[in-house]
């Protein structure tokens, strides 16, 4: 598989490899690192690559396994937690702009918050809209505790943010 190749098959999916690293490590170094890691390891495999059926699940399955691996190592207690700034775009009033950006940070730190296994079918099917028989191939999960999970974090996120709403507090 030459460069071009290897470049039109991997691209496309570049942006949710990063979105998962991000998920699972918060800082956007580390995720950055984390992709480009990927990257890399699925260029070393390139000749091997015609083998797989499904490139973007391989390459979600070892950016999930980095990950955790990542976390589980000792430079774990040296990730940085960094909060990035949403932009909105629209002519929507500044009160609005700060409203979506507090509620959009809260989920994200709701979202940190659940079990593992929450925390990863809720990015994977919510944002990064992966049908169930994907998640299911990615994960190894059966699909009755993919829509138990999915259902959970659903309502855990639910309730901590009609509660925040409620209160003002978290």
């Amino acid at each position: 598989m030459k460069q071009a190749e290897f470049l039109n098959v991997v691209m496309p999916f570049k942006d949710k490899l990063y979105r998962l690293a991000k998920r699972l490590l918060v800082s956007n170094e580390e995720a950055e690192d984390a992709t480009q890691e990927i990257l890399l390891k699925l260029w070393s495999k390139k000749k091997s690559m015609e083998s797989y059926n499904n490139v973007e699940a391989f390459a979600m399955t070892m950016t999930k396994n980095f990950c955790l691996d990542r976390l589980k190592s000792k430079q774990a207690s040296n990730l940085k937690l960094v909060h990035s700034n949403y932009g909105d775009e629209g002519s929507s009033s500044l009160q609005k702009q700060v409203e979506a950006r507090d509620s959009l940070s809260w989920v994200e730190k709701i979202m940190d918050e659940l079990p593992e296994q929450q925390k990863m079918v809720l990015q994977l099917r919510d944002v990064e809209q992966y049908e169930y028989e994907e998640i299911e191939e990615l994960l190894g999960m059966k699909p009755t505790a993919i829509r138990v999970a999915l259902s959970r974090a659903r309502k855990t996120v639910r309730e901590k943010l009609i509660q925040k709403h409620s209160y003002g507090i978290g």
